[in-house]
């Protein structure tokens, strides 16, 4: 059910639930100041409810509002990527909902650079909690229609638009003494994270780290996540794909392909999908080209995954969250 901005904003301000576009995916939006809205997001994604969600505010000036801590490191790195695909975690406030907690310490907050989320969070003076359209582990919404059709007609939706960056955020967190950890890759890259922060990078977790430092639960990093209805097969290199597809066929399985980069020269008697040798318009059309490929109602999908480089490591994330090898 398709809502102009002053009815998502009226359905929102009601205690509602409404899936609105930002840059990345589009999400589920409840107000997240009302515990019983946020509920809402819960039941209808099915999603576990230990699971934090991302506070969507209007302007870098209410972080205060969520967090007890905005660390100069902190402060550097909104100023670099909000409005942006940055999520920062950062100690909460007392009063932050344990809901939108998780019933974890911090708070993720993020200001979406879109235009149809920043006039409804600014014009109805409005923080959102807003993961993403679609059931718990299924793949992210990037159209209003995608949404539509994985969480049904009756969901009110905001349309604005194909996301265009295509991926969930990079999510940062940083603690109060100032360190910080990429916890989710995104297309804000680590490096680029590093430049700005210029200050040190906590280590990664380990089962060894000390109690007080064990890194803060964070959306995404279920093992099977943003995944298609259709069993996904990924493959390191053409020729092993193009074998499982020969397999595949002498079984007599229907099969649809995505691969990335150069498709010349190579024949393959099934429907395929070719993305470009670009991080970002494979990011920009991923969720999307496998809800196409899952609407072909095929046994198997066969991905090709791209190189094992910093700048594809979102896209292999998620990539490798949505199927097996």
């Amino acid at each position: 059910m398709r809502v102009s901005l002053e009815q998502a904003i009226a359905e929102l301000k009601n205690g509602g639930v409404v899936a609105i576009p930002t840059e990345t995916v589009y999400g589920l939006a409840a107000d997240a100041t009302n515990d019983s809205a946020l509920r809402k997001i819960f039941e209808i994604k099915q999603r576990p409810a230990d699971h934090p969600l991302i506070v969507h505010i209007g302007d870098v000036n209410q972080v205060s509002d969520w967090a007890t801590s905005f660390p100069e490191v902190a402060i550097k790195l909104a100023e670099a990527f909000w409005p942006g695909p940055l999520t920062l975690v950062l100690p909460a406030q007392p009063q932050v909902s344990r809901v939108v907690r998780g019933d974890e310490p911090t708070v993720a907050l993020r200001v979406p650079n879109h235009p149809v989320a920043l006039a409804l969070l600014k014009h109805g003076n409005l923080s959102v909690a807003a993961p993403s359209a679609n059931l718990f582990t299924q793949l992210s919404p990037t159209t209003a229609a995608h949404v539509e059709a994985g969480l049904g007609e009756s969901i009110p939706v905001l349309d604005g638009g194909p996301c265009n960056v295509g991926i969930e955020s990079t999510i940062v967190s940083v603690s109060a003494n100032g360190l910080w950890q990429l916890l989710r890759p995104g297309m804000i890259s680590e490096e680029e994270i590093a430049k700005v922060a210029t200050t040190h990078h906590q280590a990664p977790f380990t089962e060894s780290t000390d109690a007080s430092q064990v890194v803060p639960k964070v959306p995404g990093q279920h093992a099977l996540h943003y995944s298609p209805r259709t069993p996904l097969m990924l493959f390191k290199d053409r020729l092993s794909l193009i074998q499982e597809s020969k397999a595949l066929q002498a079984m007599g399985l229907s099969f649809a392909i995505m691969l990335i980069g150069d498709s010349d020269h190579v024949e393959l008697n099934c429907q395929t999908i070719n993305l470009p040798n670009s991080p970002d318009k494979v990011a920009e059309l991923l969720y999307s080209s496998l809800h196409d490929l899952d609407a072909m109602k095929v046994d198997r999908l066969l991905v090709e995954l791209p190189p094992v480089l910093p700048e594809w490591l979102a896209v292999l994330d998620r990539l490798s969250r949505a199927g097996y090898r």
